[in-house]
């Protein structure tokens, strides 16, 4: 069976998959798309016009990188969910909550106005903190083991310490037990892998274009 993941460089959701295939040791082929001139084939595959997909096969082809984690957990071992069925259901909604931060760290990333980036700002922290205050003592989310909500959250929270270095973020500083879990999985090589190695270069091009207000005083 041959799996391709159809990909855009700088896309969080398609990094949660690659991930999640690295630390499973797959092989794969990892394909590369432009998202502004999307290709016709990719539109045929993908009914919602949104990376990642996955092909696997021929024929078969699945969206959603949550949809695409579970499959890659359900058929290549060693499993990342937990076999605890109400277990697993708090994970998977651990997982639906950290896309919904995505969104609100993506808003915050291209905001070019005060107002905007406040409020994108409040959301995202807000959230943040409410993770802080439900995750185990660590040194992963569930405690010793690496699950799919750290391949879920790890590129937010690269993403998160990108921002950081470019404009000093104060509640992002202060939520010490999300920090120390940033930096457990930003030393994984499935982590560090997920990436290119111009990664932080690519973003910060990326959110310049924008006219971000992150980059105003740099």
């Amino acid at each position: 069976m041959t799996l391709e993941l159809i990909s855009f460089p700088l896309c969080p959701y398609v990094q949660r998959s690659v991930i999640t295939l690295l630390h499973k040791q797959v092989v794969f082929k990892l394909t590369h798309i432009d998202l502004a001139h999307k290709p016709e084939w990719f539109l045929e595959l993908s009914p919602m016009g949104r990376v990642p997909c996955l092909k696997i096969g021929a024929d078969a082809v699945l969206f959603e990188s949550q949809v695409i984690n579970e499959y890659l957990d359900e058929t290549i071992a060693p499993p990342l969910h937990p076999s605890d069925p109400l277990e697993r259901a708090r994970h998977r909604a651990w997982i639906a909550f950290g896309s919904e931060m995505i969104g609100d760290q993506f808003q915050m990333m291209v905001a070019q106005g005060e107002e905007r980036f406040t409020a994108a700002s409040r959301q995202l922290f807000d959230k943040l903190e409410r993770l802080e205050k439900n995750m185990a003592e660590g040194p992963f989310f569930a405690g010793q083991h690496f699950s799919l909500v750290d391949a879920a959250f790890a590129p937010l929270f690269m993403r998160m310490e990108i921002l950081h270095a470019l404009r000093p973020l104060p509640r992002w500083e202060s939520l010490g037990k999300l920090r120390r879990w940033t930096a457990l999985l930003m030393e994984l090589p499935e982590v560090a892998g997920s990436v290119t190695a111009d990664f932080p270069e690519r973003l910060r091009n990326y959110i310049s274009e924008k006219g971000s207000l992150l980059l105003r005083s740099v």
